[in-house]
């Protein structure tokens, strides 16, 4: 039986799943918070600037009132800027049912850290509507992609495992594989700290740094990732999976990644803004780098990426003054579990 949705959010990745919910059998309303943006929507039957080429079901409904896309809903799918969660999740609270065992379901998409508390998106969820029924749905899952129906696999971590196979079953299909997990904090950190490697990938292609560079990039990235996350309680599989190196791999090599393409632009000589107006899309890696360096001193983990990255895009540094410093850094065992 179809399930009530509520997408929150009407970028890319939120048309992307209301085409997948919709192709399941699911009755589904978009929310965007611009009167204008549904007007536009609803002409369309999707989004043309973002997502072209994806027309929703006519029965897909549109909405900027958010009482009318969350009331009563199964299922509430948040999809918007990390940069926003906290002010959107204040905005639907009033309308959530977090009381008794009916409660509605919250599914977040977003990836990101939130800038001055250092919270994952799930604890910024909770921190609004305490007691809330959360989880999170990531991996390597361009909204391009997703929208034309091309097989994808993604994970969903939650802390109850019946909400977890809910939730799988509601989103799998023959073309979305969903594989659950316990660990939600792993799972966020993963998606977060992808976006800040992939922006150093742009830059190294941006600058014309080759295969080489590129290769060594992901793999001490996802290193830089797994020693945060296994520092805040995160768990190894989980960088190893899909929300660790499945979700890196995918947003540093292709070009529907807003992140590696504003990093090109950066390592073209652009700055952070002037490359975020033209790919004209949030470029999440940008407000998660400042994030990400002020864990790795909370936690005292080493994560050299992720420092210059924050040097050239918020103090200047050149990018070629970044890459050689972390070539002649010191000298290091590539593992130090490892014995010899």
């Amino acid at each position: 039986m179809g399930k009530q949705i509520g997408i929150v959010g009407a970028g890319s990745w939120g048309i992307a799943l209301a085409y997948l919910l919709t192709n399941n059998g699911h009755d589904v309303i978009v929310w965007s918070r611009s009167e204008s943006t549904v007007e536009k929507l609803r002409a369309y039957h999707g989004n043309e600037e973002k997502l072209p080429g994806v027309k929703l079901d006519d029965k897909v409904k549109f909405t900027s009132d958010i009482s009318e896309a969350v009331s009563d809903k199964d299922i509430i799918v948040l999809v918007v800027p990390s940069a926003h969660m906290r002010e959107t999740v204040k905005k639907i609270a009033p309308f959530i049912n977090a009381t008794d065992e009916h409660k509605q379901i919250i599914v977040n998409c977003s990836k990101g850290i939130e800038e001055d508390s250092l919270m994952i998106m799930t604890d910024v969820i909770l921190d609004e509507i305490p007691g809330c029924h959360v989880c999170v749905l990531s991996g390597p899952s361009h909204a391009e992609e997703v929208g034309k129906g091309m097989p994808t696999s993604i994970v969903v971590g939650a802390f109850d495992k019946d909400i977890a196979r809910y939730v799988q079953n509601i989103f799998m299909s023959n073309v979305f594989r969903v594989y659950i997990s316990p660990d939600i904090l792993g799972i966020e950190i993963g998606a977060a700290l992808k976006n800040v490697i992939a922006l150093a990938s742009g830059m190294a292609d941006g600058y014309g740094l080759g295969d080489n560079a590129k290769a060594a990039l992901i793999t001490r990235g996802i290193a830089e990732i797994g020693r945060l996350g296994m520092a805040m309680g995160g768990k190894f599989e989980t960088f190893s999976g899909l929300s660790g190196i499945g979700d890196l791999v995918v947003t540093c090599a292709s070009m529907h990644s807003r992140n590696r393409r504003a990093g090109i632009l950066i390592g073209q000589g652009k700055s952070y803004q002037e490359a975020m107006d033209e790919v004209k899309m949030v470029v999440e890696g940008v407000y998660s780098a400042k994030a990400a360096l002020l864990l790795a001193e909370k936690y005292e983990v080493e994560m050299p990426i992720v420092k210059a990255v924050n040097e050239i895009l918020f103090k200047g540094k050149a990018p070629a003054d970044a890459i050689n410093d972390l070539m002649i850094r010191d000298k290091k065992i590539e593992s130090s579990s490892l014995d010899w």
